[in-house]
């Protein structure tokens, strides 16, 4: 039992603390303190739950399904290009980007939604938590405990994340740090759905 939790554990952390675009969108609402907990509690949620559905089965139903991921991919790549254009608009604004005077603070509903948005509509979710991850916990003699290492590696991974930005913002509360931000949003938005229309 404990070998196929540690496996999960391992797995899980290796893919999920590469740069993508669910960590770019928890470290913005993280340097912003905006709602920020419950984002991460939200990514740890939806990580557990399609990693639990690709060990028990969906990994299979995936993999032999063009349709179903090409309306990911097609889809995912308007929803992130979309969201990374919204960034750049941020980042090129001549407004002050301080959160304490001039950004406009969403309600945690339309938070919640983007966060979402930005998990279950990146195809490369569902590539690498559903199909890879799935696939290797569906051969663990212990399947359930696989799942248990798994969520605990993206509980771990988004904790550290939202709370350690959410302690760096007082210092990296400048125009200037959230213009930088937005555009790194903006790039690595633009990368991945680069990345899916570019894909075979």
């Amino acid at each position: 039992m404990w070998q196929s939790y540690v496996n999960g554990l391992l797995v899980a952390l290796g893919l999920i603390m590469a740069i993508g675009s669910q960590n770019a969108f928890v470290l913005a609402q993280s340097l912003r303190r905006e709602h920020h907990l419950p984002v991460a509690a939200l990514c740890v949620v939806c990580d557990a739950l399609l990693v639990a559905a690709g060990v028990f089965g969906l990994a299979t139903v995936l993999a032999q399904s063009p349709v179903l991921l090409a309306v990911a991919r097609w889809g995912g790549a308007a929803f992130l290009i979309w969201y990374g254009a919204c960034a750049l608009r941020r980042a090129c604004s001549t407004q002050s980007l301080d959160q304490a005077d001039n950004l406009k603070v969403r309600s945690l509903r339309a938070v919640l939604l983007s966060a979402l948005a930005v998990t279950l509509l990146n195809p490369h979710v569902y590539l690498d938590t559903v199909l890879l991850i799935g696939s290797l916990g569906a051969q663990q003699t212990e399947p359930g405990a696989y799942v248990a290492g798994a969520a605990s590696a993206s509980l771990l991974w988004f904790a550290t994340l939202a709370l350690g930005a959410a302690w760096l913002a007082p210092w990296l509360a400048r125009p200037a740090t959230w213009r930088l931000l937005d555009l790194l949003v903006a790039v690595m938005m633009f990368s991945v759905a680069y990345q899916l229309i570019s894909a075979p």
